[in-house]
């Protein structure tokens, strides 16, 4: 059994191989395509050990993948221009996705969910073209610092996120478009022990991703 394993691990290593050569000269849509099939089907060797496992894996990837178009790249430009100077951190994650972090001093008071106005700019500009974008969708992820309880964190970062699902409702981003999460202060992005530590920990992550044509 492990000389079989091993042996999967090898055919594995060797689609990888093969693969990222024939990215290569792929455009950037074939290469988000492929680098979903490709970890699925990975997954699917490492996991399954037969065929059916690594088809189910590579199928599972395909559908998991972004792509990095040029309305992304239009869109990150504008969240830069629209977010300069407001401590707002835009940035294109290793999977493709368009990634604000945006901290709690624009977005929302201490203890609260209710939006504040240095927020609606930003979030009116994110919500703009977005109805002329159907295959883009959009994830709300809220978080805390450490000060209080779980009981108290936890719902307060969800209704951070369901906060700024319901302000770009408003302005026609379809709700079926938009997930949301809260996360409490379970994923600190800075060390707890400073306030300054705990402010950046304060925030909301919106996530834009695009998948391609079809999928």
């Amino acid at each position: 059994m492990k000389n079989a394993h091993m042996t999967s691990m090898g055919i594995a290593a060797c689609a990888v191989a093969v693969l990222l050569a024939g990215c290569a000269t792929a455009s950037s849509e074939q290469k988000g395509a492929g680098t979903g099939a490709l970890i699925g089907a990975v997954a699917g060797q490492v996991l399954g050990h037969d065929a059916r496992s690594s088809a189910i894996g590579a199928g599972l990837g395909a559908l998991g993948g972004y792509i990095w178009s040029k309305n992304m790249e239009d869109k990150k430009r504008a969240m830069e221009q629209a977010t300069a100077g407001t401590g707002t951190v835009v940035t294109q994650t290793a999977d493709n996705q368009l990634k604000l972090s945006i901290p709690n001093d624009i977005s929302f008071a201490t203890g609260r969910h209710d939006i504040q106005p240095r927020l609606m700019p930003i979030l009116d500009q994110f919500a703009q073209g977005l109805n002329q974008q159907p295959s883009m969708e959009v994830r709300i992820v809220g978080h805390t610092d450490n000060t209080g309880s779980d009981a108290i964190n936890n719902p307060l970062s969800v209704n951070r996120a369901q906060s700024a699902r319901d302000y770009l409702a408003g302005r026609g981003v379809s709700v079926n478009r938009m997930a949301i999460d809260g996360r409490g202060s379970r994923e600190p992005i800075a060390d707890n022990s400073s306030e300054a530590g705990r402010a950046r920990n304060r925030r909301i992550d919106i996530f834009l991703a695009e998948r391609a044509t079809g999928r």
